[in-house]
């Protein structure tokens, strides 16, 4: 089954909470990686031995990996760093986060600024490219584990909101401006 996403409403309540307009918006995978958002269905159950998991690993360059449980119980200063995840930033890397245990959402920012929430659940990986705008919060379940993979030293600097002038977000900016003049020069 795919990964669910839509587009969010306005509402400012829990942020915990699904958060669909009415009617419901949904979003496709290929919206998505119209946004620079990859997909892969794994099976969490193998992730120690998963071979694919591996491929992805090997061909993406991947050879930093840590897991991160976040509950109440188990992340230290837990709203803190809720607080932290749910601040609109971007990374001047690519976010990859494997979902093994639990759910979340993380929310992007498509090219009208509109938010777009994706329902990450054990098996879900998704990379986020370097410079789109996001956040990340537990649903109502208050828990998941996520494997968190990066090429090299890991950075996990993020840079709140307004980064218009950050070279990735620039970077980000231009890949959309390229994908118009490759479809322009089509016609």
């Amino acid at each position: 089954m795919a990964i669910e996403a839509w587009f969010m409403d306005d509402c400012n309540e829990d942020q915990r909470l699904p958060h669909h307009p009415n009617p419901k918006e949904f979003v496709s995978m290929n919206q998505l990686a119209e946004l620079g958002v990859l997909y892969w269905k794994l099976n969490p159950e193998i992730y120690e031995n998963d071979e694919e998991l591996k491929k992805i690993r090997d061909d993406r360059g991947y050879n930093y990996v840590d897991l991160l449980d976040i509950s109440p119980e188990k992340l230290a200063n837990y709203e803190g760093k809720l607080k932290d995840f749910y601040t609109e930033h971007i990374h001047a890397d690519e976010e990859i986060r494997y979902c093994l245990d639990g759910s979340g959402y993380f929310d992007v920012r498509d090219k009208n600024d509109r938010w777009i929430r994706i329902w990450i659940k054990p098996g879900d990986l998704i990379i986020l490219p370097a410079g789109i705008y996001h956040r990340f919060t537990l649903d109502t379940n208050n828990y998941t584990k996520l494997m968190r993979l990066f090429k090299g030293e890991p950075v996990w600097t993020p840079f709140n909101r307004p980064q218009e002038q950050h070279p990735a977000r620039k970077e980000y900016l231009m890949s959309f401006t390229e994908k118009a003049g490759v479809a322009l020069k089509a016609h």
